[in-house]
């Protein structure tokens, strides 16, 4: 399968989790001009025009993290609870993190005026805090062991320094303890930014 990705994207997410996973994969960047580094247009390959995209072998293309997160999951058989509760948990952050702090950082990675930025990161500031009760004193987000909502959660937390929102200390604990796994610094590696 080929991850169409952008480095240092929120594809570094699924990037991470294919590796996490064990799963044969070929990764294709694409540029500003929306070109993939084969050559295609990557509107042929997803209309809404943005990252990730994962094209499987039968030329079936996934897009959203959450779907893509959650294919990589089911074919490896890894990377989500075998508890039922705890699987619904991970999907509940995964949809918390995508529409709660993933929108958000729109204003830093563009020209917005400041009191858009200053309202986003009141928001960010909310969310983290939120995110960091749920985690509680456990390893990683939810449960002992890596799940898909952690390897989203590495890109949500890489980023946050654009915002200028500092992150609890339960946060950067977790930031740090990914940033030492060794899919994440492969990933890092893959992508250019080791």
């Amino acid at each position: 399968m080929n991850l169409i990705y952008y480095p240092g994207a929120c594809s570094l997410a699924d990037h991470i989790a294919l590796i996490e996973a064990g799963l044969s994969y070929r990764l294709i960047s694409i540029n500003h001009g929306k070109k993939t580094q084969d050559g295609r247009d990557f509107l042929s390959i997803n209309p809404k025009g943005y990252i990730p995209a994962l094209e499987l072998e039968d030329g079936t293309v996934l897009t959203e993290n959450q779907v893509i997160l959650n294919y990589i999951a089911e074919t490896s058989g890894r990377l989500l609870p075998e508890d039922r509760l705890l699987r619904w948990r991970v999907l509940e952050a995964l949809a918390f993190m995508s529409s709660e702090i993933h929108p958000r950082y729109q204003p830093f990675f563009r020209d917005f005026p400041e009191p858009e930025k200053a309202r986003a990161r009141e928001k960010l500031a909310q969310a983290f805090a939120i995110l960091a009760d749920q985690m509680g004193d456990r390893t990683f987000l939810v449960g002992d062991e890596l799940t898909i909502a952690d390897c989203y959660l590495f890109w949500v937390l890489m980023v946050a320094p654009r915002s200028g929102v500092e992150l609890p200390d339960r946060l950067r604990r977790s930031l740090d303890r990914m940033r030492a796994l060794p899919s994440v610094i492969q990933a890092l590696a893959e992508e250019g930014l080791g």
